[in-house]
């Protein structure tokens, strides 16, 4: 029988044991021990590029996690393989432990999106987990920009992402933050009970860039207080890892503004070690922060590759 130390999804299920934020979480589910069959979901994506063409060349996956197939749809980048992260499951549920481990070889270019928001939901016992691994080789470009977390009222979830990516590669990555259901009753708004979301990233060799956490526990601290989320109600985090030059002819294309009045709030700034920009988005509604990153993706699909965004599906 193979150890769990080599299952893949191994590392989501420590995850919480290692978290002073999770430590009065550790009970188990009266239905499902946590992580146990049809609680660990896992999917590995591996990217090459092949005769002017990326190709989705490994692909493992364990339900709740699926994918179909690589894409090539993107009229201005014919070599882009996009492709659609399914989960088989409505909502992410206490004791789920969820990986995913994306690579891309060298010139493999990539657009990672979900079918729909990832939605947390309430729980009575333990937590959810999910650990991610992104790897990226020399001149490697990748889009992962997923719909938002909607975390319920009474949902504890904890993400960490760990990212190896070469100097010459490019990785823009986007997590969307809403405050909860708003639109369905009021204590649904920054109703959850903690929120643990974590990157960090490295160079292949070791050499650490940067790391960041953010921990939301709306019981314990005020949500609504200035320089925290205010009259705000969702957050985008968006992390640019690419070569410092290309950083600094995005960062002068961006402007930085404060407008409460048409409830937004916006800007970029320098990551640490020439490592790339983080840029930042606070709205009052989720349409108005995705119309944003998706501003700042197409300044970055221009600097980088010299091409358009393709049009907004009529569903998006």
């Amino acid at each position: 029988m193979t150890s769990v130390a080599f299952h893949p999804w191994a590392r989501a299920e420590s995850l919480g044991a290692s978290m002073p934020e999770f430590a009065s979480f550790q009970d188990e589910p009266p239905q499902m021990q946590s992580g146990a069959v049809g609680k660990t979901g896992f999917l590995r994506l591996g990217f090459e590029h092949r005769s002017g063409q990326t190709i989705l060349a490994n692909l493992q996956c364990r339900a709740p996690y699926m994918v179909q197939r690589a894409l090539h749809c993107d009229e201005a980048m014919p070599s882009l393989a996009s492709v659609f992260l399914i989960t088989t499951t409505g909502c992410v549920l206490q004791g789920d432990r969820l990986a995913l481990d994306i690579t891309l070889g060298s010139r493999a270019q990539a657009h990672l999106t979900s079918q729909s928001a990832t939605k947390i939901h309430a729980m009575e016992a333990n937590y959810a987990a999910q650990s991610q691994t992104i790897a990226l080789d020399d001149d490697a470009y990748l889009e992962f920009l997923p719909d938002p977390v909607i975390p319920h009222r009474h949902s504890r979830f904890l993400s960490d992402t760990q990212i190896s990516i070469a100097p010459s590669a490019t990785l823009l990555f986007s997590e969307i933050i809403q405050s909860g259901r708003k639109h369905y009753r009021p204590d649904e708004c920054f109703g959850a009970t903690v929120l643990s979301i974590s990157t960090s990233a490295a160079r292949p060799d070791g050499r650490s860039l940067f790391a960041e956490k953010l921990v939301i526990e709306p019981r314990r601290y005020e949500m609504r207080q200035t320089g925290v989320m205010n009259s705000f109600d969702v957050l985008a985090n968006v992390i640019l890892c690419t070569p410092a030059d290309t950083a600094e002819r995005i960062h002068e294309r961006m402007q930085a503004e404060v407008n409460l009045a048409e409830g937004m709030a916006f800007g970029a700034c320098r990551l640490p070690n020439d490592a790339g920009l983080i840029f930042k988005v606070l709205g009052r509604e989720t349409a108005q922060v995705k119309a944003k990153v998706r501003e700042f993706w197409g300044v970055v699909r221009e600097e980088v590759i010299g091409a358009a965004l393709p049009p907004l599906y009529l569903w998006r």
